[in-house]
């Protein structure tokens, strides 16, 4: 078997179980949709991990020397504003990264 098969074989192996793995529970706890305990975990899980992802992504930043996180907390800010203004996570995220990433490549940020 030449080395192009093996890596395609691999990477068909490699798709399926991605994919089962995420399929099964859907098919397999499909008439629990309505539990109390699914819902609750639904509502509530997504903010929490958003939570969890925003002070880790602050745990380095600087605040008692200059520039203060200066961008990041910039950046913070456009990621929020924008979604107070336009209730789009994808587009706040998107813009609250390029913010930051803009200031990091143009050399405002050290």
């Amino acid at each position: 078997m030449d080395e192009t098969l093996y890596l395609l074989a691999v990477i068909a192996v490699m798709a399926v179980a991605t994919f089962l793995t995420r399929a099964v529970p859907f098919v397999a706890l499909h008439h629990l949709r309505d539990h109390p305990m699914l819902l609750f975990l639904g509502r509530y899980t997504p903010p929490a991990v958003m939570t969890i992802l925003v002070f880790y992504s602050l745990k380095d930043v600087e605040f008692a020397s200059p520039p203060f996180g200066a961008g990041t907390v910039m950046a913070a800010a456009i990621t929020v504003g924008m979604h107070l203004w336009r209730r789009h996570p994808l587009l706040s995220i998107a813009a609250g990264t390029a913010a930051y990433m803009g200031m990091l490549q143009s050399g405002l940020l050290v």
